[in-house]
């Protein structure tokens, strides 16, 4: 009998195409079947994920909708993006089961580990997000020489712009994980890091800048917590080569050994 999951590959088997395309397949068919409930379930509450997004808006602002359909496509959008932030483990693991088997197991503890600990840093960005930078940002936008207009808030526009700051901030606050991710792959080392904080910096400056919130206000509030995050990852990984060391001489042993 076929079973429906598909057979994860071990490491270093070899497969022909066909069955790798097969793979493929049946794991984006698992990942659109996980999306199924979690829509109907964030369309069921569509209401309350609404009024949660619009919190940070300014109590003074109310959101509109142009044409006799918007009202629903907007609950639709906001429920889509909410069902993908709630099949987001689903998501990742069976991207993770796809690309695992090419990736030594050693390593792939490790990249496990850091995925667990980049879950906890993604809902700190998205919270950061909402509760320090929206304000500030929404606060000075929607007021921004409001004497020459008539500023009306597009629910669309705005649940949009929310929902990608959010997601901006979330995978921002996935920079310590990634880089010593780097450094336990022996890409990068924390000396490395270190000689390379100005080129580092300016790097964080411009990514700030394309960020959705524009306003000077939002920029340093993005700014200083990634400066931040990356000193922080330094002395991080200084700490974690420390600890890593006896591994890879354990690894070059057993290298020589072969």
């Amino acid at each position: 009998m076929r079973r429906w999951l598909p057979r994860r590959l071990r490491h270093g088997e070899e497969a022909t195409l066909v069955e790798h395309l097969d793979e493929l397949r049946a794991r984006i068919i698992i990942a659109l079947v996980a999306l199924v409930p979690a829509f109907l379930l964030t369309f069921a509450f569509h209401t309350r994920i609404i009024s949660w997004l619009t919190g940070p808006l300014p109590e003074d602002r109310d959101l509109v909708t142009f044409g006799v359909t918007e009202p629903f496509t907007t609950s639709v959008k906001v429920s889509l993006i909410a069902a993908l932030a709630l099949a987001l483990p689903v998501l990742l693991w069976q991207t993770w089961a796809f690309l695992a088997p090419a990736v030594h197991p050693h390593h792939q503890r490790v990249v496990l580990a850091l995925v667990a600990v980049a879950t906890v840093l993604f809902a700190c960005g998205v919270l950061f997000m909402y509760y320090v930078v929206l304000p500030v940002a929404l606060d000075f936008l929607t007021s921004y020489d409001e004497r020459l207009y008539e500023i009306q808030i597009r629910a669309s526009y705005y649940y949009s712009f929310v929902a990608w700051t959010l997601l901006a901030g979330g995978l921002t606050f996935l920079m310590p994980i990634f880089l010593l991710g780097l450094v336990r792959l022996r890409i990068v080392s924390a000396d490395r890091l270190r000689r390379n904080r100005r080129l580092a910096f300016v790097g964080l400056l411009v990514f700030a800048i394309l960020l959705p919130t524009v306003d000077p206000v939002s920029l340093a509030f993005e700014v200083v917590p990634l400066l931040a995050l990356y000193e922080a990852s330094i002395w991080a990984a200084v700490l974690m080569e420390r600890r890593w060391q006896r591994s890879w001489e354990d690894e070059l042993a057993g290298a020589e050994g072969a």
